[in-house]
């Protein structure tokens, strides 16, 4: 008779943050490799991988795909083999098929072959999440005997939900909660989720560690920040936010169960430092997961254009970023001055390219048309539109991608102009308003963020910071002309897009009740161009696109 093995009093846990891409199978099992080998370095006995790496997060519907998922199975398969070399265990998410359910699911890997599956039992539903469209429900799962240790694995939602997951896990014998993540970021969010595993470690008396993927995909970005709590609700490590890293942790068993003690401790940035990297590291993996070279876009001279300039060269360097400089009569020195200044702090390439031939060229070819009408907002967007239609051509000729600039503020109420300054194939500063754009730029001007490829020193001359906006598309024209301050508006914007106020409550913060109608109607009246816009970095808890989702045609209005 074979004597049973003692449970083991040490167990090395290797957390992998890492940033996978959608749809890369191969690539994503490559990197899953390297980690483990890492790990094994460090005589970790498991590796800790994200929600769904195999397939990349979120896969959206691809997993309506069945080679999709076969191949995602099968990839799996391949990386259970070669755990047969005794080296760590591993738990890894992917998408999988099984009795005509598709699942949000997670392997355990060891001794050479697949010992568990566990599938996701909460399948989020709101904000960014659209999971019930292409997922089911899986059962209320037990926990995973890995080499005498009993774990629990709630996958994401579990853990954020209140369908009792975890408590599950814990009363069915789990001795430590594993809890792969696909948690993307928005301000604040760290704080979020810590408070998140709290409660479930003061629920289940367990402690419970947290891994969180990271990298850009699409508008989302995932920041990593991968940490766990001991069961006396103790920070027992915290990895670092916005950086692809692979920790080991050692747990030990006592009287109280597992415990690790003097764990990373690594600093997470915080405001306007962690805005800026969180639309660096979006922009980077967007430009670059989809195969650009470089990219393109229009420096003005104003505020909104020279943020995204230097988030561009940080992002990629400045050798894949050209600005073009494109001024009309209503253009002035001041702007020409701040747009080559920008440029030449941060060592970039600067064009000029003229637009007055082509804008009379439309007027004269549209005189018979518009004739007897009112020169106007036509007139000022064509300007835009010529613009835009040259970034395009550069882009086209050159294989760059444009970069569109329009912050916030300027998309919520309608003040911006489609196949003009609108064109684009990203927007590294959509979901930040006008008062945050200048706090970046000035965090900016004396702080460069790690991994930043651009220069240290005032990228964003203080002209450009200090100067009125005006989108310079007629004489003296300024933002202010036909907008409140922006401080006003932003809070006001904030208070209808992320708060949902209605308008009574937001007139008893001190706002004039015709104002803050105006703003709403704005607002309404311009989801038609918001849904033809170019995708941007989600910072905000609530963003247009995937987390705000209105009706075009919308006549409702709040007057109380």
């Amino acid at each position: 008779m074979t004597a049973q093995k003692a449970a083991p009093s040490t167990l090395r846990i290797a957390v992998a943050q890492l940033n996978p891409t959608v749809g890369d199978i191969a690539g994503n099992v490559a990197k899953a490799r390297e980690a483990r080998t890492a790990a094994a370095r460090e005589g970790a006995d498991l590796l800790l991988l994200t929600e769904l790496f195999i397939s990349g997060y979120p896969p959206e519907d691809l997993v309506l795909k069945p080679a999709f998922l076969k191949a995602c199975e099968q990839a799996v398969e391949k990386l259970a083999a070669e755990t047969a070399d005794g080296g760590p265990g591993v738990v890894i998410g992917f998408p999988r098929q099984a009795a005509g359910l598709r699942h949000n699911s997670v392997a355990v890997l060891d001794g050479g072959r697949v010992i568990a599956i566990r599938d996701k039992v909460d399948l989020p539903n709101y904000g960014e999440f659209d999971e019930k469209r292409v997922f089911d429900a899986g059962e209320m799962p037990g926990p995973v005997n890995f080499r005498g240790v009993r774990i629990g694995i709630p996958v994401c939602e579990d853990i954020w939900g209140d369908l009792g997951v975890c408590e599950t896990l814990a009363e069915s014998g789990a001795e430590i909660l594993l809890s792969p993540n696909g948690s993307p970021y928005y301000r604040g969010k760290v704080d979020v989720r810590h408070q998140v595993v709290l409660r479930q470690v003061i629920e289940t008396g367990l402690p419970m560690i947290y891994a969180n993927q990271l990298g850009g995909q699409d508008e989302l970005v995932f920041d990593g920040a991968s940490f766990a709590f001991n069961a006396d609700k103790s920070l027992a490590f915290q990895m670092s936010q916005f950086e692809e890293a692979v920790a080991v942790s050692e747990w030990k068993r006592g009287a109280g169960g597992w415990i690790s003690a003097n764990g990373l401790k690594s600093r997470i940035p915080e405001g306007e430092e962690a805005d800026y990297r969180a639309c660096m590291l979006g922009f980077r993996d967007y430009v670059n997961k989809n195969g650009f070279r470089n990219v393109v876009l229009g420096l003005s001279g104003g505020i909104d254009s020279a943020i995204c300039t230097a988030l561009a060269v940080d992002a990629l360097g400045e050798e894949r970023v050209r600005t073009v400089m494109l001024p009309y009569r209503y253009t002035s020195r001041e702007s020409l001055r701040d747009a080559e200044a920008c440029a030449k702090a941060l060592g970039c390439r600067y064009d000029i390219v003229a637009i007055e031939e082509p804008v009379e060229g439309f007027l004269s070819a549209l005189a018979d048309t518009f004739e007897g009408t009112e020169a106007g907002i036509t007139e000022e967007n064509l300007q835009s539109r010529t613009r835009g239609t040259i970034l395009m051509a550069i882009s086209n000729k050159f294989g760059s991608m444009v970069v569109t600039t329009g912050n916030k503020s300027e998309m919520s109420v309608g003040y911006a102009t489609l196949y003009g300054d609108m064109n684009g194939g990203f927007n590294p500063i959509k979901d930040l308003y006008k008062m945050q754009v200048y706090a970046l730029a000035r965090w900016r001007n004396g702080t460069v963020p790690p991994g930043a490829l651009g220069p240290s020193g005032e990228v964003i001359p203080q002209n450009i910071i200090d100067k009125a906006p005006s989108a310079e598309l007629r004489p003296d024209q300024t933002d202010q002309d036909s907008l409140p301050p922006y401080p006003v508006l932003d809070d006001i914007l904030e208070c209808l897009v992320e708060k949902e106020m209605s308008t009574e409550e937001i007139v008893a913060r001190g706002h004039e009740e015709a104002t803050v109608h105006r703003i709403e109607h704005l607002l309404y009246i311009a989801e038609y161009k918001r849904r033809q816009s170019a995708p941007g970095v989600k910072i905000t808890r609530k963003n247009f696109g995937r987390d705000r989702r209105y009706p075009i045609t919308n006549r409702f209005r709040d007057r109380g």
